[in-house]
């Protein structure tokens, strides 16, 4: 099965949202079946084949979660992102402040799902091909 060092190795490669698409094929190969990421202080839940989930630390300081979302803003400042307009910590705040509590990426679809903090569906997006 997959570690939190395998996945942080291929996360290394990434310097902007234009580099995701070649790092959830990375991470797929690996055994990842899905993923949810926490805006907060960044953690992230893993989860692979038979049951097998691993999570990772807090990758920054605490990020307050705006309780309401502003769901223009978010989808602009992650396509901004998506660019490579801005860096991943910027974007994780950003997210913050539009109210967007985690992401959700599913592998079998190839999808990404941004919820708010009521869990709400926010935005899905299918994630493009390398």
């Amino acid at each position: 099965m997959f570690t939190i060092a395998q996945i942080k190795e291929a996360h290394s490669n990434v310097k902007s949202g234009a580099d995701f698409p070649a790092y959830i094929q990375a991470i797929k190969q690996m055994g990842v079946t899905c993923y949810e990421t926490y805006v907060a202080d960044g953690h992230a839940s893993y989860f692979g084949a038979n049951d097998y989930q691993t999570s990772s630390p807090a990758k920054y300081e605490s990020l307050s979660v705006a309780d309401t979302c502003d769901a223009p803003r978010f989808k602009a400042d992650l396509i901004a992102h998506q660019q490579g307009q801005s860096d991943y910590l910027t974007f994780c705040r950003q997210a913050a402040a539009s109210g967007i509590n985690k992401w959700s990426v599913r592998m079998d679809q190839l999808t990404c799902t941004y919820y708010d903090k009521a869990g709400q569906e926010i935005l899905v997006e299918t994630i493009p091909s390398v």
